[in-house]
């Protein structure tokens, strides 16, 4: 995002439009492909973040796999400062995915508490910074989420 973002942010800050961007993958060398990034972004979400097999493979790594869910969530943020292109539903299915799905969610607050509370408050701050436009109850979903974890961490230490 430092620079596909970056430079789709300077071009729309100096000309007042934002430009056509894409992305070309050569994860195939035979075969290269060109996509708009917001195909790009809509493929690495559905493919990656978003799928429960890549979730599963993180979860076996334990804490760095939980520190790479939350490197994802910031990508997200990031690319979405930059240049516009996450939809609500992204987010909305992102945070159901990563930090609501029972599931997963124990298993962050058990192998890296840390990366559960820094996922839920970049997209609280995605909320706040009308990024996600229109979160629904998913807003007040992460501020309970991340009142809950504070309160757990004062009796932690109270103990």
């Amino acid at each position: 995002y430092q620079f596909q973002g970056g430079m789709t942010n300077a071009v729309t800050q100096l000309s007042g439009q934002a430009p056509a961007v894409y992305h070309s993958d050569h994860s195939n060398p035979t075969a290269p492909k060109t996509r708009t990034l917001k195909e790009e972004l809509n493929r690495v979400l559905r493919s990656r973040v978003l799928n429960p097999k890549w979730i599963g493979a993180m979860q076996r790594h334990g804490y760095k796999g939980a520190f790479e869910m939350a490197a994802s969530v910031d990508y997200l943020f990031a690319y979405d400062a930059t240049t516009d292109l996450i939809d609500d539903y992204q987010y909305e299915q992102v945070s159901e995915a990563l930090i609501f799905e029972p599931q997963n969610q124990a298993f962050l607050r058990e192998h890296n508490p840390a990366a559960l509370e820094e996922m839920a408050e970049r997209m609280l701050e995605a909320c706040q910074r009308n990024m996600w436009q229109e979160p629904g109850e998913q807003a007040d979903k992460l501020q309970d989420l991340l009142l809950d974890m504070d309160q757990q961490q004062e009796q932690g230490s109270a103990s």
